[in-house]
């Protein structure tokens, strides 16, 4: 540790010398004996801790000398004089100028202990002005709002961020409570937790919302008593920082551990349910030819594989829960998928919405993912009834808009989709953030906060744009615009009944899979198609069919199955049979990754798909 500085001035050598002899061991010892001499040395030396000066010196006394210093410098200051020159001590301890004087002839042990409890006084003022300086640093550059109170509750200190948190300047909170500077819910909450923190005399911290829901801020306050001399909390520091976007973030990660498993289990339900809805499709189509002589058993038929398709449409949607690939884009009529919806409004949106329509006739067809179209709309006539808790009515329209002015979009066509409801309405606060994901204004349990984020994600992808007009308690109105699809226009042509190809060459196939009824199904079909079809319960069993000498000219297989799913067996059939082709069927296409050039198709599917996808694999096996 390095040794603290003096400095001696007087205007005899002998003096000085003796004086440094005394301090030299302790200290570094500077001397001067000229008073202005000792003034330069001090203004070059901001380290000296002590100046030891005689009083009777040429040119300048000692108080005038120490009385100078003190003006800029900050170190302790120890008058030498004689009983005759006590009226100087005086002046220059009224002026501040000294601390103490020491009388000549001094005795060592006296002037010893007076320059030490000097030097130590230095060293704490300035460690003092050190933690000051730290502190004011502290508390006028840090992030948090920090505070310092009494065991009252009253504001000693606190930075500019405190006080504007508190809606007030420093100088007025200084000396007031929380509750005195403002009286509000937030101010009686935080004087009461900041006398369970000192009651409790531990430290402690709370996490607190402030402004309205759906728009609050977060703040994670830290409180720590301060104890005096005799173990009492005498003060209360808080520390309060802003965590809003770390809450945010943790609301995300929560939602989005959610949403992964509920797309887990979408996906696991979607496959079995696909396969159950193959079964009974193909069974349907399967049985129509027996009973086309009986209009009435028909008609029930007919009704069953209707419910079945709904289903079909049901697990669509379902899936797009847990769907990661890319939208499939292709032309749409947007009346027509609207008109479509009806039953799916009726079950969804309940007795107390009336859903009304105004589509324009002649629309033009949307380039857009008809499923992820059909979900949007869904989503935001969802949203529409919840903004109307005693009902309403909900107005889907339909119309072409040319829009040539946006920076966003190409200039062009558009079909523009409208979703307006009678509800309570979007503060403007709000309507900045509505289509940020996992935002919601609803109650824990009831909202996702991904409904208008995946209406705009799809506006984003499909390349239009998504607007919301609002006014409280007047409603809201939701435009989705969505490109046309080039050369594509509306119209009434019915739907052309898919023929089914016979086998244009004999064939033998495979079909592999761990579902009874599906795998009767399929095999079904093949032979209906004229293919001589072969069956196996899983893979190891097809595998081992081939290795006994079995010949087949293609493998359909599903991809899902115990113990071997449909691309293991692939591998194996390209490795072991190379030339026979597979075609992989399934109920959910992200169970298992598939590689880029194995064919796939999805369950449940008609006669007429198999039989064209089987018909292409015979004719071109690579």
């Amino acid at each position: 540790m390095s040794k603290g500085t003096i400095l001696a001035v007087d205007d005899e050598p002998d003096i000085l010398i003796a004086l440094e002899d005394l301090f030299e061991d302790e200290y570094r010892v500077l001397t001067s004996a000229k008073p202005e001499e000792a003034l330069d040395i001090l203004r070059a030396d901001p380290d000296i801790a002590v100046v030891v000066s005689d009083q009777r010196m040429p040119g300048m006394t000692g108080d005038a000398l120490l009385a100078e210093a003190r003006s800029f410098h900050e170190a302790q200051a120890i008058l030498l004089t004689g009983y005759a020159d006590i009226s100087a001590v005086i002046a220059a301890l009224n002026r501040g100028g000294i601390i103490g004087y020491v009388a000549k002839p001094w005795d060592p042990t006296l002037l010893r202990a007076t320059v030490r409890n000097a030097y130590e006084r230095h060293r704490l003022g300035r460690d003092l002005a050190t933690e000051r300086a730290l502190l004011r640093g502290l508390l006028d550059h840090a992030e948090e709002a920090i505070s310092f109170k009494d065991a009252q509750g009253r504001f000693v200190r606190l930075n500019a961020r405190k006080a504007g948190v508190v809606g007030s300047a420093v100088e007025d909170c200084l000396g007031r409570t929380e509750l005195e500077v403002a009286d509000t819910p937030e101010a009686r909450e935080a004087e009461a937790a900041d006398r369970r923190a000192i009651a409790a005399g531990e430290a402690g911290s709370t996490v607190i919302a402030r402004g309205a829901l759906g728009a609050e801020r977060w703040s994670h306050v830290i409180r720590v008593p301060i104890r005096g001399g005799a173990g009492e909390v005498t003060h209360l520091a808080t520390i309060e920082r802003d965590v809003t976007e770390q809450k945010s973030l943790e609301a995300r990660l929560r939602q989005s551990d959610k949403m992964q498993a509920l797309g887990t289990l979408a996906g696991g339900i979607a496959h079995d349910f696909n396969n159950l809805l193959t079964a009974i499709l193909g069974s349907l189509e399967l049985v129509g030819p027996k009973i086309a002589d009986q209009p009435r058993v028909k008609r029930l038929v007919d009704n069953a594989t209707g419910a079945a398709q709904r289903g079909s449409a049901l697990t669509k949607r379902l899936l797009s829960f847990s769907r990661s690939n890319d939208a499939h884009a292709r032309p749409v009529d947007p009346n027509a998928l609207i008109e479509g919806m009806s039953a799916l409004f009726g079950l969804s949106l309940g007795s107390l919405v009336r859903v009304e329509r105004d589509l324009e006739p002649g629309m033009p067809f949307a380039l857009v993912d008809p499923d992820q179209l059909e979900l949007a709309v869904l989503n935001l006539c969802i949203n529409a009834r919840d903004a109307m808790p005693d009902g309403g009515t909900v107005t889907i329209s339909t119309r072409r808009a040319e829009i040539h002015d946006d920076p966003d979009l190409k200039p062009g066509t558009y079909a523009v989709v409208t979703v307006a409801d009678e509800g309570t309405g979007i503060p403007p606060e709000i309507l900045e953030r509505v289509c940020e994901p996992f935002f919601t204004t609803k109650a824990v349990g009831q909202g996702t906060g991904l409904g208008l984020a995946m209406v705009f994600g799809l506006a984003q992808q499909a390349g239009g744009r998504l607007r919301i007009t609002s006014e409280v308690g007047q409603g809201t109105r939701i435009e989705l615009a969505l490109p046309r699809a080039d050369g594509t226009v509306a119209g009434n042509e019915e739907p052309v009944a898919p023929t089914v190809p016979a086998a244009a060459v004999p064939a033998r196939i495979l079909v592999v899979d761990d579902d009874r009824e599906v795998r009767h199904v399929t095999a079904s079909f093949l032979n209906d198609f004229g293919y001589d079809e072969t069956e196996a319960a899983d893979g190891r069993a097809a595998l081992a069919l081939m290795e006994q000498g079995e010949r087949f000219d293609l493998v359909v297989a599903d991809l899902a199955m115990p113990g071997m799913t449909g691309v293991e067996l692939a591998a194996a059939i390209r490795q072991r049979f190379s030339g026979v082709p597979v075609l992989l069927l399934t109920g959910h296409a992200e169970a298992v990754q598939i590689p880029a050039d194995l064919p796939v198709m999805t369950k449940p599917f008609a006669s007429a798909e198999l039989a064209a996808r089987v018909s292409q694999l015979l004719e071109n096996p690579t």
